[in-house]
């Protein structure tokens, strides 16, 4: 069986918003028990990690890090279309990743208790990113 749906998803700027439960929801709702959920977004300025969910400081200091290797503004960047945050989003995009796949276990995500699923807004403005979820399984 396969349940496809496409999530939108708020942000409000640079940053980690949770999408674990809202990911959670569609498993549940697919009625799949066992099988994989495959996450894609479909920008080029975001991306989706999976990383610690308790303390909100381990993606602050991601934030930081990637502040300090991916700069906004560089002068040498030939994209700037949409302003001096633009090509660094695209290349923080590049460097995490687009898309994840987490196992489905009894109808739930299968991960471990630290981890959490975030979609990684890499402009520094708000914007409206959508997700396609894929649950693919029995």
């Amino acid at each position: 069986m396969i349940h496809q749906q496409q999530i939108q998803i708020k942000t409000s700027g640079r940053g980690t918003t949770n999408i674990t439960q809202d990911i959670n929801k569609i498993i549940t709702e697919s009625g799949i028990q066992h099988g994989l959920c495959h996450c894609f977004i479909q920008h080029t300025s975001a991306s989706l990690i999976i990383t610690e969910n308790a303390d909100p400081d381990v993606r602050l200091d991601l934030e930081y890090y990637m502040g300090q290797n991916v700069k906004d503004g560089d002068p040498n960047y030939r994209h700037q279309d949409e302003g001096p945050d633009d090509m660094s989003a695209h290349i923080r995009t590049v460097l995490t990743e687009t898309s994840v796949t987490i196992p489905v276990n009894h109808g739930q995500q299968a991960m471990g208790t630290w981890q959490g699923l975030f979609l990684w807004e890499h402009r520094s403005h708000p914007y409206q990113r959508k997700v396609l979820v894929t649950v693919q399984g029995e």
